[in-house]
């Protein structure tokens, strides 16, 4: 015999949508939360005319002209001469950086030859200078 009183509807709550919207919170926090925090010192720096500038060693500039012409430091180079060359001026520095200034009708199999020199030489990156559309 069963009495109407004794049977109770159990029914449990599907917990697997709070656990989603609680994961896309804690991936919301954690995406926009900023963990480091920056600290600085308000400071005024005092001023000296015999200073000298800190600043890193300048890349070496490297300058393909229209006319098939290799200028380094302001010294045309003859493209035999280039692999010699790049490796002396680079054993010397110690900034490795090599930006490549060149002409847009410049050929490339004279750019390809710098950009070889320059990676024989040790160079350890090489920025080719553009100029942006107007």
């Amino acid at each position: 015999m069963e009495f109407e009183g004794l049977q109770r509807n159990r029914k449990i709550p599907t917990l697997t949508p709070l656990i989603d919207i609680v994961f896309l919170l804690l991936v919301f926090f954690m995406l926009t939360a900023h963990f480091v925090k920056d600290q600085a010192l308000d400071i005024s720096l005092p001023e000296a005319e015999s200073s000298k500038s800190l600043d890193k060693e300048e890349a070496l500039k490297i300058v393909l002209d229209n006319s098939g012409h290799v200028l380094i430091n302001k010294k045309h180079i003859a493209p035999g001469d280039l692999d010699k060359v790049i490796k002396e001026i680079m054993q010397s520095r110690t900034n490795k950086q090599v930006i490549l200034h060149g002409d847009e009708i410049s050929e490339l199999g004279l750019t390809v030859k710098v950009m070889d020199a320059a990676r024989k030489a040790g160079a350890e990156s090489l920025d080719i200078i553009t100029e942006q559309p107007k």
